[in-house]
């Protein structure tokens, strides 16, 4: 299967996926074959005066890809369902159109063979818990707790395994999509490095992350950008990015996009001026080499943290084995966090517990961050786990120290 995955990312660099409604009815189809119950999801809302862009629910974007607000989804082992909201004239003045279930093209527009207003949503789901018992939903949500004010006797169990689970293994659509924001955020990172020079501000740089990424057509940034200079490349999710950098200075450039729903994630660290201190570039070659063993070890059935032998472990091992702080201690302790995690519609996609598996999109992001050294490192590439080992979707942006240096230069 993850044959036939690959070859998508051959195309991915010059088309980015535009989901037919086929990759939805899949999704929705793989959800029924093992459901024992009925599935109830709700699309975000919309507040008053709304001018602000809204993220839709995640795991009803993933088995409808309806982005506008309102809608609701039903789900059993031999129906699908989704409800809409009537016409709004005025609030459409605002907004632009929206789709309704008595529009002629609903069904096509859509995806559904069923597309009902929404004021039908209580009795259809009343038909549904007559023949089913188990009700699933996300728990948590102001949605939930209005269902259960609605149902007061039936017992509500958290629906969010049931799609996590198949969200965590990726068709070949998403991974042309995520392929496509990766290669726009490494395009986006290469700019940013032509750009950077002693003197310029964080903030700077930030914003020719964001305009690469808008000017390619992409819905913006994946998450809040990262652009940490000096003492603040130490900070792991440092965000103000309002300092102004110096030469021989560290910044741990943590930036990607989100194109077409679907998230990647990178993070490159880079000298300012263009070169390397000898301490520098000894801490960076050491997570670097962390990032290569665990890169080597990931495969199916390696897990990214937790106990035993996992390939956070397998990082903090190499830089234990390859280096010391200033105190003549191991360099492990200082990666703060996890190797890695899942991608896809999040940057920090839903993770199931267990063992990787073929089809799942990871990252592999080892760092170390010395506070009285002011020296944060971070490397972080996208990675496909394949049936035998690993694929890095990211592998075409530079890190490799002589590389960084020749590109950074000025």
């Amino acid at each position: 299967m993850v044959q036939k995955l690959a070859a998508f990312l051959l195309v991915a660099s010059v088309c980015a996926a535009k989901f037919p409604a086929e990759e939805y009815r899949a999704r929705r189809a793989n959800l029924r074959k093992d459901l024992k119950g009925v599935v109830v999801l709700f699309a975000h809302t919309e507040g008053r005066d709304q001018i602000y862009r809204v993220t839709p629910e995640p795991n009803f974007y993933y088995l409808t890809g309806w982005t506008e607000p309102g809608a609701r989804l039903l789900i059993t082992p031999a129906r699908e369902i989704l409800f809409l909201p009537h016409h709004n004239e005025r609030l459409e003045h605002y907004e632009g159109h929206r789709a309704s279930a008595e529009d002629k093209d609903a069904k096509t527009v859509t995806g559904f063979e069923e597309v009902l207003a929404i004021e039908k949503f209580e009795s259809e789901l009343d038909a549904a818990l007559a023949n089913y018992e188990n009700l699933y939903a996300l728990l948590g949500q102001p949605t939930t707790e209005k269902l259960r004010a609605t149902h007061p006797f039936r017992e509500i169990s958290d629906g969010a395994p049931l799609v996590t689970k198949l969200r965590v293994k990726k068709s070949p659509a998403e991974l042309t999509a995520i392929q496509h924001a990766t290669d726009v955020s490494m395009e986006a990172h290469r700019a940013v490095w032509k750009q950077m020079v002693p003197g310029i501000g964080e903030y700077q740089l930030g914003a020719t992350f964001e305009r690469v990424f808008l000017d390619r057509g992409c819905d913006g940034p994946a998450y809040s950008t990262i652009v940490g200079s000096g003492p603040n490349s130490t900070v792991l999710h440092y965000s103000e990015n309002q300092r102004r950098m110096d030469r021989g200075e560290l910044v741990v450039m943590d930036a990607a996009a989100e194109c077409d729903s679907y998230a990647s994630d990178i993070t490159r660290t880079v000298p300012v001026g263009g070169k390397f201190s000898a301490r520098q570039r000894e801490i960076y070659s050491i997570v670097l080499g962390a990032q290569k063993a665990a890169i080597a070890a990931l495969k199916p059935g390696a897990r990214l943290s937790g106990s035993g032998d996992t390939l956070t472990k397998v990082a903090k091992d190499y830089m234990d084995a390859h280096g010391k702080d200033m105190f003549g201690e191991g360099l492990g302790k200082y990666m703060l966090h996890g190797i890695g995690h899942q991608v896809g519609i999040d940057v920090h996609d839903p993770n199931i517990e267990g063992p990787l598996e073929a089809g799942m999109v990871v990252t592999i992001e080892p760092g170390i961050y010395l506070d009285e050294e002011r020296i944060g490192v971070r490397i972080e590439d996208v990675v496909l786990v394949t049936d035998h080992g690993a694929q890095v979707l990211s592998a075409a942006l530079a890190k490799e120290p002589d590389e960084i240096e020749k590109a950074t230069s000025r």
